[in-house]
């Protein structure tokens, strides 16, 4: 049986769509069940509909600064897809603790960085900024502080002569779209053991 995934995005969903690509392969080990944008005019949504992929928008702005009764909309249309697991494919909201708690050790998250250096925002232009030879990605499990979680897998890219920030982004991207697959993969099979809950919860709650 194939874990169902869900995946959260906010975007372009190109990620997204690197997963529902290898999920589509008999041998892996997960079925994407459902995708999820907090943005109605996220393209990725679209891409997503057109693979046959159930997906919907569940819009963060009618909640205001409530991004708890935000989340639990969404935890509640995970868990009517019958989700088993969720992968954070751009998604662009900070999460209470309430949803990192409710899928503690079934949550993965992208990040366009080699973590732990370039959390946050901006990656690549601070990258270029720092003068690192050496850029990339990194798939980890989710806690509650931001792109603090354990690591799963990473993939380096160089920082080529001449570089700017599109360029270098779509670089990381590529290597995004290989290595995604492989840790999810990992992550649902337990090849990537899920790390102890006080890995997951031990941080203090966001603000």
């Amino acid at each position: 049986m194939k874990t169902r995934v869900g995946i959260l995005i906010s975007g372009r969903g190109s990620d997204a769509m690197a997963l529902i690509a290898a999920a589509q392969a008999t041998d892996y080990p997960a079925e994407i069940a459902v995708v999820i944008s907090n943005r109605p005019d996220a393209p990725g949504l679209d891409k997503a509909a057109h693979a046959g992929v159930p997906s919907l928008a569940i819009d963060h702005r009618p909640y205001g600064k409530d991004r708890e009764a935000h989340e639990r909309a969404i935890d509640a249309a995970l868990r009517e897809a019958e989700v088993e697991f969720v992968a954070l494919a751009g998604y662009m909201r900070i999460m209470t603790p309430f949803l990192v708690k409710a899928w503690a050790g079934r949550m993965i998250n992208v990040h366009p960085a080699l973590l732990p250096a370039f959390p946050g925002l901006h990656t690549h232009q601070r990258a270029l900024e720092a003068g690192v030879k050496l850029h990339g990605c990194s798939v980890h499990w989710v806690n509650e502080g931001v792109d603090e979680g354990p690591l799963i897998g990473q993939a380096a890219v160089p920082v080529l002569p001449g570089d700017d920030e599109e360029t270098l982004a779509a670089r990381v991207l590529a290597a995004e779209h290989r290595l995604f697959p492989v840790c999810l993969a990992a992550a649902v099979s337990g090849k990537a053991a899920a790390p102890p809950s006080d890995a997951l919860l031990a941080n203090p709650p966001l603000a």
